[in-house]
């Protein structure tokens, strides 16, 4: 069993185009997709049209909900411009998309946690805007109930994979299309993964064990990063550019 992981396109269809080809060129045929796949300033429809002809499993992402569960007017500033981008067709496909899947029986989909599409899991963010590896006994928690031995997350951006104590592993394959972001939640802080490559991870069964594989992919980033300079989004303009928050 051997497959690829997405996450977080946030409309990048430029780093979604790359890390498909490259998907192609491991010779990998299933895909599954942790959410967040259209809002941010840059090319939603495209990136939703990419994604709705792609045979995969999808998860809802934060992101995806926000499109579908509320009006323009309250929509944030990443969904607002997508939003506006999108056709009815592309909407209520998203309405169709669960909040997590368990794809094969043996492995468990979800964008942040089991329990929310918000929360970060793999990461904690402390009071003076420090972001550090979250302890194992809340990763653990956060798995409770799930029998799955992968369990698949995103929200955060970052790769990383953990192995809990009794032997599931929870992995995130980092981001497709953000490298950086700013947010105020749980305390202000940013995100940022130290370049601007499209990121993806392959998993594999192997003897009795998963194995992960987390790919960096080449891109043209500047593309991308003065598509959001010109949408006025200077700080992800950056953070496309070089995956730093500047």
């Amino acid at each position: 069993m051997r497959f690829a992981a997405i996450a977080d396109v946030h409309g990048n269809h430029l780093a979604l185009q790359a890390v498909i080809a490259d998907i192609r060129a491991q010779d990998i045929d299933e895909i599954v997709n942790l959410g967040d796949m259209a809002s941010g300033p840059l090319d939603a429809r495209r990136t939703m049209d990419a994604l709705m002809a792609l045979d995969a499993v999808h998860v809802l992402g934060n992101h995806d909900r926000h499109l579908i569960d509320r009006s323009p007017e309250k929509m944030g500033s990443w969904d607002r411009p997508a939003h506006a981008q999108l056709d009815a067709r592309h909407l209520d496909w998203l309405r169709a998309v669960p909040p997590t899947q368990v794809y094969r029986d043996r492995v468990f989909l979800c964008h942040a946690t089991p329990q929310s599409d918000e929360v970060y899991w793999l990461e904690t963010v402390l009071p003076d805007g420090t972001v550090r590896m979250s302890s194992l006994e809340a990763i653990e928690a956060a798995a409770e109930g799930i029998t799955q031995p992968l369990i698949l997350c995103a929200h955060t951006h970052l790769a990383r994979a953990v192995r809990l104590r009794d032997g599931r592993l929870v992995v995130n394959p980092g981001s497709v299309g953000s490298p950086g972001y700013r947010d105020i939640h749980p305390f202000p802080h940013v995100i940022e993964a130290g370049s601007p490559d499209a990121r993806y991870a392959i998993l594999e069964w192997i003897g009795d064990d998963w194995r992960v594989t987390f790919r960096h992919v080449p891109y043209d980033h500047e593309a991308m990063a003065a598509l959001a300079r010109r949408n006025g989004q200077p700080e992800l303009a950056a953070a496309l550019a070089t995956g730093w928050i500047r």
